[in-house]
């Protein structure tokens, strides 16, 4: 990504081990995720570019004389952010905190947008899977590199519990994601606060039971409504703008919570009194997926979750420009990569 809307393909020097701990891995399928959308919108036109994509599943081709958990052969998938596993954060299962991590793409390290990746910190990093590379659980088993993880972490950070109500702000990936991980925690209510027919549909396939198509003000008085007057227990904020902030935090009832996992484009959160005189927690970052992979992978393997519709739209290596432009313009929900 050179700039605003200028996303190119181009040929860079082949990835290769460099220190003992890494592996090398081969990309089968990659995608575009919605944060990708921020800079692709507002970033600084450069000489240099950023390698893109931070969502990858692939082959192991070789490995550092360091690495244990991972084989060459091996199937993998790989959190969106890199992290060695032992650090006390990591023990922590706060793997995006790691000491020694780091996050894909930039100037210097390869992005999961390309045909090879130089995984650092790879015991800690890769997660091997059971299936081959063309089993139809594959983009599924990708979301697990983000979007599902992600929603998943915010719908804990939102303290969803069994009989509860939760609202999920955003219908893009992760908010669709929000609404299978607040079904699967057993929220008795979920509100998805939508306006687009195909998301909504799919939105209510993964479990939603309200749908709120309004936004403002309007939106917090519908969310009223359909609560008795009291709002959510939990919330899910899975945008990151100042509006739909204000939204999740005006919707959580007293003594309820709000999960923010969508990337902050403001300063300031918004209602600090409001928040505060109703006992309201505002929790969440960004999800430290490396640490839910075991615990949502056999639901993804048994058939439980389907998290891999989210994508509705499949392209090759030439076509990702043109899969930025299709998810900006909400042409598409998520676009998945084949190589």
């Amino acid at each position: 990504m050179y700039g605003a809307h200028d996303v190119r393909v181009e040929t860079v020097p082949d990835a290769r081990i460099v220190q003992p701990t890494d592996a090398l891995v081969r990309v089968t399928r990659a995608c575009i995720c919605g944060s990708d959308l921020w800079p692709y919108n507002s970033r600084q036109t450069s000489d240099t570019g950023n390698r893109m994509g931070h969502e990858f599943i692939g082959v192991v081709e070789s490995i550092g004389a360091d690495v244990r958990m991972v084989k060459k052969g091996d199937l993998v998938v790989a959190p969106f952010a890199w992290s060695d596993g032992t650090c006390e954060f990591c023990q922590q299962g706060l793997q995006t905190s790691c000491l020694h991590g780091g996050w894909w793409g930039g100037t210097t390290l390869d992005g999961g947008q390309g045909e090879a990746v130089r995984v650092p910190q790879a015991d800690g990093t890769l997660v091997p899977l059971p299936v081959g590379p063309d089993d139809a659980l594959i983009p599924s088993l990708l979301t697990l590199s983000d979007v599902m993880g992600t929603g998943h972490h915010a719908a804990l950070r939102a303290n969803v519990r069994p009989g509860t109500v939760a609202a999920v702000v955003g219908d893009g990936a992760v908010g669709l994601c929000g609404v299978i991980a607040a079904r699967r925690l057993g929220a008795e209510q979920i509100i998805m606060l939508g306006r687009h027919a195909d998301r909504i549909a799919l939105a209510r396939r993964f479990g939603a039971t309200d749908v709120v198509s309004e936004r403002g003000d309007a939106a917090i008085e519908r969310v009223r409504e359909l609560t008795g007057g009291l709002g959510a227990h939990s919330v899910l904020e899975c945008v990151g703008h100042g509006e739909s902030m204000r939204t999740a935090v005006s919707i959580a009832r007293a003594g309820g919570a709000v999960g923010r996992v969508g990337v902050p484009q403001e300063a300031t959160i918004p209602d600090a009194q409001p928040t505060f005189y109703a006992n309201i927690t505002i929790a969440g970052g960004p999800a430290p997926v490396r640490a839910y992979m075991h615990e949502l992978m056999p639901d993804v393997l048994e058939g439980r979750i389907e998290p891999g519709l989210v994508f509705d739209r499949i392209t090759n290596i030439d076509g990702v420009p043109d899969g930025y432009r299709a998810m900006n313009d909400r042409e598409a929900i998520k676009v998945m990569i084949e190589f």
